[in-house]
């Protein structure tokens, strides 16, 4: 066993010791060691019932005959840092995430993991330390939380954000707006609709990293803590066969993993979270590749923010394994791959049945014959724009404006509240991006303050930054090159007229190439934002938004 090398022999007495001084016995240390990699705690109400989901899981590993050793991660509820600073620190967390599980997995010999994550970045984070350490891994999410109420209406936090934009634009009084507030999220998990974390879980699922239910089993379900027993004794299931994360996360596998996203209408994030994901697995993956299965897949899904059902409607009309089972009809899934369940692909889906065709559409009536994300190219995307196509309203797939410009966030929210923007205007927020943020930060104020004032289906946004799950709209992120390394978006000016065809995959500025080149000439790089701490040297060290904003 890996962990003997801390364990065994007389070498190692004095590691031995520091065990004995944990409490472990002989005999647990004779086991497997099990590292469960636990990212609960008191400010994030996706994990703030994950000590239960890793007791479960060590439960697991006992009953399976491993030792299992709960340790600790980081995680930043994107939610509560929306809107200021603190937004800045949530996709670059991605990477301290996975790189502290590969200090504490390493440092301490386990022989496997289990993850225990359930928000925006911790789940990619965890994915990505899987496949960089390749010990046999299973990944045991926390589960999705209740959709709230709102009088009779069903809501979701994309609902209590657009809330805000409503208030601002007198369309709800204060006590509706309290309403909301009070609520919206009823409980623990990761919030109600396809958001980011829920598509990550979701696609943890399809990938094969995780369980069937992983995805959509409710929080509050006692069958999210049954799965986290299996999840626990399933990982020595794996060590015993010598079944590795790099066996798991081939090219195919990533492939299901896109078609699911696709059928599934996931968050734009998914494609940063897969692009990183694939890095560290050693599997080439690019946006062409991405646009290519966009094309071919079809949508199933419009879950919150794009229709009215939440993920707790999606477990009930057969969770993902539903709409795999779809996608092997078409032809669109690999099924023989292996996944942690020592299953294949196909064996795990078979006889699963949509039991509700207006949570997942069937085969022969999907909302659109193309997937829910597309990726748009043109002079100011040269390497590419992403956009959660299934959120866009049809009038606003083709649509064409002027621009109002923006450096930063605060800028165009200040804007969007005072009335400034009208309809069929192009905002655009730059100077957003990996490096320029940095930490590039999500639009959600602005995409829900435009939504929340009747704007998302006449006004769209561009921007080098990110959009939340819960944004919905005309919202084109990612833009790359981003402008602070001199990307043609930094080049737009007010009143230029953008065009965006998101059906042909264009976003373009209508302005001659002659006059790029005069801009050009003209511009400087600005000063970085952040001088000091662990921000200046992600801005240093992050790729672009086409590559997965990854550290080189």
């Amino acid at each position: 066993m890996r962990s003997d090398n801390v364990k065994q022999g007389p070498e190692r007495c004095p590691n031995r010791s520091l065990f004995y001084a944990l409490g472990f016995t002989d005999e647990e240390l004779e086991r497997p060691l099990v590292g469960v990699v636990s990212a609960f705690s008191e400010i994030v109400p996706g994990h703030a019932h994950l000590d239960k989901i890793a007791q479960a899981v060590k439960d697991g590993v006992r009953m399976a005959g491993g030792t299992p050793v709960m340790v600790p991660a980081i995680g930043v509820c994107d939610g509560i840092a929306m809107g200021h600073e603190g937004m800045k620190y949530s996709l670059p967390s991605r990477e301290l995430i996975c790189d502290s599980i590969e200090t504490m997995a390493t440092a301490h010999q386990f022989d496997a993991l289990v993850l225990v994550p359930n928000c925006d970045k911790i789940v990619p984070g965890m994915l990505m330390a899987a496949a960089r350490l390749n010990l046999p891994a299973v990944v045991a999410s926390g589960g999705p939380m209740l959709a709230g109420k709102q009088g009779e209406r069903r809501v979701s936090l994309s609902q209590m954000f657009e809330a805000v934009g409503s208030y601002k634009g007198g369309l709800i009084d204060a006590a509706t707006l309290d309403d909301y507030t009070k609520n919206t999220c009823p409980g623990c998990g990761s919030c109600a609709g396809m958001y980011t974390a829920n598509s990550m879980n979701c696609l943890a699922e399809a990938i094969g990293m995780a369980l069937p239910g992983n995805g959509t089993i409710p929080a509050v379900y006692s069958a999210r803590v049954q799965l986290a027993k299996h999840a626990g004794m399933q990982v020595m299931k794996l060590l015993e066969k010598g079944l590795r994360p790099r066996d798991i996360l081939t090219p195919e596998a990533f492939e299901n993993a896109l078609a699911t996203d696709m059928a599934l209408g996931c968050s734009t994030n998914s494609v940063l979270h897969l692009l990183a994901i694939a890095h560290e697995a050693k599997v080439p993956m690019d946006l062409e590749t991405i646009n290519k299965m966009s094309a071919r897949v079809p949508n199933f899904c419009h879950l919150a923010p794009a229709g009215p059902t939440h993920i707790e409607d999606l477990y009930a009309a057969g969770g993902v394994p539903a709409v795999m089972n779809q996608l092997a009809q078409l032809g669109l899934l690999h099924t023989g791959l292996p996944t942690v369940t020592g299953r294949t692909i196909g064996e795990n889906i078979a006889g699963a049945a949509n039991r509700d065709p207006d949570a997942i559409r069937p085969t022969d009536r999907p909302y659109s014959p193309t997937g829910g994300i597309a990726v748009l190219w043109g002079n100011i995307a040269q390497n590419g724009g992403v956009v959660k196509r299934s959120a866009v309203a049809p009038e606003m797939l083709v649509h064409e404006g002027p621009a109002r410009v923006f450096d930063g966030e605060e800028g165009a929210i200040a804007a969007i509240y005072a009335g400034e923007i009208k309809p069929g205007d192009v905002v655009v927020i730059r100077y957003e991006g990996p490096k320029g943020g940095p930490g590039m930060r999500e639009m959600l104020n602005p995409t829900s303050a435009l939504a929340g004032m009747g704007l998302d289906k006449s006004v769209a946004l561009i921007t080098d930054g990110r959009f939340s799950g819960a944004s919905r709209g005309a919202s084109i992120g990612h833009v790359s090159p981003e402008a602070a390394v001199g990307g043609e978006i930094a080049l737009v000016q007010e009143g230029d007229r953008i065009s965006i065809d998101i059906p042909a995959g264009r976003l373009e500025l209508l302005v001659s190439g002659e006059e790029m080149e005069r801009r050009r000439a003209q511009w400087k790089a600005p000063a970085p934002k952040v001088t000091e701490g662990w921000l200046a040297r992600y801005a240093r060290l992050v790729s672009s938004a086409n590559t997965g904003a990854v550290l080189e």
